[in-house]
């Protein structure tokens, strides 16, 4: 799905990636009241999200849900960074656990936004991320700085993941045959096949076990209910 409000020019552009409808729109009325002329594509979904980064790769920032439908904990995050490798990306997310707003900055991303900030605070890290800077809560920023993980090969991997490789991936750790796979994607078993051929060769695994397990690495514990930003 893609919703684009606003002028279309002169202003900053956003793309708004999240699947609870409510969220996105106090996100954007968010947005709009720091950046008035600001224009909005919104996401539902990494599939509609994939669609959106490609026909607005000029967008200024895209702020992320942790929990996109299509994706697994991170691995959202890591293969748009290396889809679009020019489009910064805030992660946006009710969890607000010290170590997952870490591993986001780690794994690309430009800041973490937790669901719960105010709109003033919403309004420092827009301006914080679009001037180059990397963007956490205060009390967070320390932490982060003096606990950098080291590489991670899974996510080298998914970084390199062709979006239909991405969507077998995800789909194989959902839990799905490849009958059903084929099915979602509308290709034959034999192209499921072939692909699932090809990640495990990246992922350097042998089973659907291990390549479940593998991408499962990225994963995150959902959030309990979200609470929209304060007005």
């Amino acid at each position: 799905m893609t919703n684009v409000t606003g002028p279309g020019t002169g202003g900053r552009k956003f793309i708004v990636a999240d699947d609870h409808p409510l969220f996105r729109a106090a996100l954007c009325q968010s947005i709009r009241a720091t950046f008035a002329d600001a224009e909005l594509i919104e996401a539902k979904d990494m599939d509609s999200l994939q669609r959106c980064a490609t026909e607005h790769a000029d967008a200024d920032l895209l702020l992320l849900d942790l929990h996109m439908p299509g994706a697994q904990g991170f691995s959202g995050l890591i293969f748009l960074s290396g889809q679009h490798p020019q489009l910064p990306v805030m992660v946006v997310s009710a969890n607000e656990k010290p170590e997952v707003m870490c591993r986001a900055v780690d794994y690309g991303a430009c800041g973490f936004l937790p669901k719960s900030a105010p709109v003033e605070t919403i309004a420092e890290a827009l301006h914080a991320v679009l001037a180059g800077d990397v963007w956490l809560p205060a009390e967070v920023a320390s932490q982060c700085a003096t606990e950098k993980s080291g590489p991670n090969e899974i996510a080298d991997v998914v970084a390199t993941l062709t979006p239909q490789q991405f969507r077998v991936a995800t789909m194989l750790a959902e839990g799905l045959q490849n009958k059903q796979i084929a099915y979602e994607l509308n290709v034959t078993e034999a192209t499921v096949k072939a692909h699932l051929t090809a990640l495990f060769r990246k992922l350097g695994v042998n089973s659907r076990t291990q390549a479940v397990l593998a991408i499962s690495s990225l994963d995150v514990e959902a959030p309990g209910q979200f609470t929209p930003p304060a007005k």
